[in-house]
């Protein structure tokens, strides 16, 4: 028997590991669903949605002279998006739910459907990297000259103008260096006298617009090996997300699994698209290095 005094320490084996509190590993939420054009396939419709596009007619002058007689042509041109399902499997012992703590417990069933969020916002981001024009060079860092120009080869498109709102969407390692550009005459001793925008971006960071065109951080966007990420500006209406089948879900009993045990499914059926493709989107690559001063 051992002589001294009585510590927790010594009680180790007799404490009670309590879980005070449980959260969820934090996810990027994504802006792409809220920031593009949004439909729905109804049921019945088959599996694409289409729609149809007119090309523009030419007119002419006339004179007093003039014996008109040159038919314009009138065509069209189909835009269709098939939408394609995903979905996510998860299993829980009856023995799980039993014995684990129930904060934790609480925790699990949202889990499924963030991750659906995430995946839907990537491939919306997936479609900027599709877009027929780049700007900007990798290494180079995100200006908003870049941003302006976008917007305006889309709003004075010559081919087919874009309807605002616009939008932007870059990852927030290089939306740092518009700050920096914004915020580069402030005096870091003396900083009583900033006004405008510059003291807006300082003390609130970079929100609201740049030449008209709405401004968004998304961390999801991939950083590749060389620092770059890719963002873009758009049109609203530039990239469709045609939603088909309402997301479900579905619970299986398995009894034959460890005693027991439910398995649900999630799914989600959807897919985006760019319409007007070459005219309302552009990629926009920078540099993307984790900000550090």
């Amino acid at each position: 028997m051992a002589a001294g005094d009585t510590i927790t320490q010594s009680l180790a084996d007799s404490l009670d590991t309590v879980v005070a509190s449980a959260r969820q590993v934090r996810e990027q939420e994504g802006v792409m669903p809220n920031l593009v054009d949004k439909v729905t396939l109804e049921e019945g419709t088959g599996t694409s949605w289409r729609e149809i596009s007119m090309a523009q007619l030419t007119a002419q002058a006339i004179t007093e002279t003039t014996r008109l007689d040159n038919p314009q042509q009138m065509s069209d041109t189909a835009f269709a998006i098939t939408p394609t399902v995903v979905g996510i499997q998860t299993l829980i012992t009856d023995r799980v739910a039993a014995r684990v703590n129930k904060k934790s417990y609480a925790q699990l069933g949202s889990l499924a459907q963030n991750s659906i969020q995430r995946k839907k916002d990537e491939d919306g981001l997936a479609a900027i990297d599709g877009a027929t024009t780049q700007l900007n060079t990798a290494n180079a860092a995100l200006a908003s000259g870049f941003i302006a120009a976008a917007v305006y080869q889309i709003s004075s498109n010559e081919t087919e103008p874009g309807n605002p709102p616009y939008r932007a969407v870059f990852h927030g390692f290089s939306l740092k260096d518009i700050w920096d550009e914004l915020t580069a005459a402030v005096d870091t001793a003396e900083r009583s006298d900033i006004s405008g925008i510059t003291a807006r971006v300082f003390t609130e960071g970079l929100r609201g617009k740049i030449a008209g065109c709405e401004i968004y951080e998304d961390g999801n966007l991939t950083i590749d090996s060389d620092g770059d990420a890719k963002g873009g500006v758009f049109a609203q209406e530039a990239i469709v997300l045609v939603q088909g089948r309402s997301p479900r879900t579905a619970t299986i009993r398995r009894e034959d699994i460890g005693g027991g045990a439910t398995v649900m499914y999630l799914y989600d059926e959807y897919a985006y698209g760019e319409r007007s493709a070459g005219n309302w989107l552009f990629e926009i690559i920078a540099d993307a290095t984790a900000p550090t001063s």
